[in-house]
């Protein structure tokens, strides 16, 4: 199905024809019990269609109406049942339907519904008949503003009335995408996201990639970021991230924090002072002089300032118990300096103030015709990826904070039980500190947070109750489902029963974000524009043997040089010596050629060559150093610097 919504937009509600008003109504029963929200429905006694075919009664989810004198009221089937049900199929029996009201269609002085509005202001009363609603009151009712709205697919009930977000209460508010691995979650993401984009182009968004499944789905709009050109300083850190590197959880370690909470304010007043004995260099990029500058502010230093500490430290102390913490220290230092895994944030030769640039590329400002960020965390070594995604989650808030929110900012997080678990002894804190700091407050500073996640049930509570606006996919673990009932409407809570039995592609969906509780059915992204998260074909890829062993010498020298691999995900190698094929076959390909382990960046610049994404670019040649900044870019750099300079003092 096309991807552009324009043509299968619903009219508003201001436009909505009443033409279709004067359908055959279908009956369904009368009203024989009402209470404030729920109502109790005997259905009428089967009769034949015209085709002689019975009528269906509604199912779990349908939207029916009663006419009153003031309004349409919308009520959903949430419960069906036969108190007194017959063995024989000709013998008539009682049918129940019980029903939560979710709104009304007010009508105007000449009797015709309106656009919809939540609540009940006029109930109906006993015996009154009820209806199924036609068309163009299922459109009222799951109609939204198109300006503000998109399409991500059509409801159940009806499939010619489109399933529409409102973006703006969806993304204020913060809204997640669960389901059971293999049930679309990663399509379903790619579509809500590249609709927005269709909507705003210029808009702002940092998505955290672990499998790297994503830059296809974006090709031209994103900008990729994978472990060969990645720049994350280590200085950006905060205390507790550079611990975690530095120091990890082994016992006995309040030495070496406290040894390290005292150096590392010494390092950055070392760098700080050389840097102003330089001529000509009286300010350092966004660092203002005579700052108080403490263990987390973010300015930067050298690891060789903090060895140097670290020296002066070990050749003035005598007793040799007291040495300990600083040989400690020293050791993994170099020792990280020198992992290749760790080049992205140690791997510089030399250290600049190059905080508006890393800011710059993660939170596309400017956009540049890329509005979103792809960080490929496959890669990274598993010890420091919660640390890369707390620093990630950090820096977007106070981006936001210190930017006064004149820059909105969503921040997608895929595998969100990995960083925000239920469980105390997992994870680790500080990621999950910065998260929740943003789904508690970052809708007041515009920082929206997506959580994309196979198990809500090993997710933190209080993140998940966040996020108003849910779309459920199939799952099928009870734990999973009980944790979405307790927080939802009896409506909501009954379409919940869907969910163990769902296609690929359908979820049920509510909150801020959509007009109804509803079941939906998600459009299909075009095939070139799909997330690379298919299941891998054994059958096929054991249909054939390799040739030789070249293969297995190819994957350890990878390995032992901790080179990114294409793994035949589609991602081209990078600054090969010899060329890379144009094309790549869809079907991964056991063989390529080991490339040398790629050398980082030196700044984190937009303008870095995205050759290793390999989608919907002309080849390139090999990259090379960019100028220092763009005159074009020259306003944005300067208002990134002054935001650090306030978020420094």
């Amino acid at each position: 199905m096309s991807t552009q919504p324009g043509p299968m937009l619903r009219p508003t509600p201001t436009t909505v024809a009443p033409v279709a008003l004067q359908e055959q109504p279908q009956r369904v029963g009368r009203i024989v019990a009402v209470t404030g929200a729920h109502a109790v429905i005997l259905i009428d006694p089967e009769t034949k269609q015209l085709s002689g075919e019975r009528e269906k009664s509604p199912e779990i989810g349908t939207l029916l109406k009663v006419d009153t004198a003031k309004s349409v009221s919308l009520a959903m089937v949430s419960a069906l049942s036969s108190p007194m049900p017959s063995h024989s199929p000709d013998e008539r029996e009682l049918r129940i339907v019980e029903v939560e009201f979710m709104g009304e269609l007010p009508k105007d002085q000449r009797g015709i519904p309106a656009g919809f509005r939540r609540g009940i202001s006029c109930y109906p009363s006993l015996g009154d008949t009820v209806y199924r609603a036609n068309k163009t009151e299922l459109g009222m009712a799951y109609a939204a503003d198109t300006e503000t709205a998109i399409r991500v697919g059509h409801i159940t009930q009806d499939s010619s009335i489109p399933a529409m977000i409102k973006i703006d209460e969806m993304l204020g508010k913060h809204f997640a995408v669960l389901g059971t691995t293999g049930t679309g979650k990663s399509c379903t993401v790619a579509l809500i996201l590249r609709r927005i984009l269709e909507k705003n182009p210029q808009a702002h968004i940092l998505l955290l990639d672990v499998h790297r499944e994503y830059a296809q789905s974006f090709k031209e709009l994103a900008e990729v970021i994978s472990p060969d050109n990645m720049n994350l300083p280590f200085w950006l850190l905060n205390f507790d991230e550079a611990v975690e590197i530095l120091i990890g959880q082994q016992p006995n370690r309040e030495t070496d924090v406290e040894v390290l909470r005292e150096l590392i304010p010494m390092a950055k007043q070392r760098y700080m002072n050389n840097a102003r004995r330089d001529r000509g260099q009286q300010r350092v990029g966004g660092m203002i002089e005579n700052i108080p500058v403490g263990v987390d502010t973010p300015v930067p230093y050298r690891v060789s300032d903090l060895t140097g500490v670290l020296d002066e430290y070990i050749g003035k102390l005598e007793l040799r118990g007291e040495l300990a913490p600083y040989k400690r220290l020293k050791a993994r230092l170099e020792t990280i300096s020198r992992d290749p895994r760790y080049a992205f944030m140690f791997g510089s030769l030399t250290v600049q103030d190059t905080m508006a640039q890393v800011l710059a590329r993660l939170f596309r400002v400017p956009v540049n015709g890329k509005p979103i960020a792809i960080l490929e965390l496959g890669g990274l070594p598993g010890e420091i990826i919660n640390v890369v995604v707390s620093v990630l989650a950090r820096l977007a808030f106070d981006f936001a904070v210190w930017g006064g929110g004149r820059i909105p900012i969503t921040f997608v997080c895929e595998e969100a039980h990995r960083y925000v678990p239920i469980d105390r002894t997992l994870g680790f804190e500080p990621t999950k500190r910065a998260i929740s700091r943003i789904a508690k407050e970052g809708r007041k500073y515009g920082v929206s947070l997506c959580m994309v996640t196979q198990r809500p049930a090993e997710l933190d509570p209080t993140i998940l109750s966040q996020c108003n606006t849910i779309f459920s996919m199939r799952l099928t673990n009870e734990r999973d489902q009980d944790i979405l009932r307790a927080g939802i409407s009896d409506a909501a809570a009954s379409l919940m029963t869907f969910m163990p039995t769902m296609g690929t592609g359908e979820a049920v969906t509510f909150g801020e974000g959509v007009a109804l509780p509803t079941r939906i059915k998600f459009d299909m992204l075009p095939a070139d524009s799909l997330p690379r998260s298919n299941t891998a074909s054994f059958t096929k890829n054991w249909a054939m043997d390799l040739p030789d062993d070249s293969f297995l010498h190819e994957v350890v020298g990878r390995w032992r040089a901790q080179s990114h691999n294409p793994d035949g995900l589609g991602y081209a190698v990078e600054a090969a010596p010899a060329p890379a094929p144009q094309s790549m076959p869809p079907q991964p390909q056991p063989i390529y050629t080991a490339a040398p382990a790629p050398q980082p960046q030196p700044s984190l610049r937009r303008t870095i060559p995205q050759g290793n994404s390999g989608f919907g670019q002309s080849p390139q040649p090999a990259p090379v150093q960019q100028p220092p900044a763009a005159s074009g870019t020259t306003s944005n750099q300067q208002s990134l610097a002054s935001l650090i300079r306030q978020f420094r003092n």
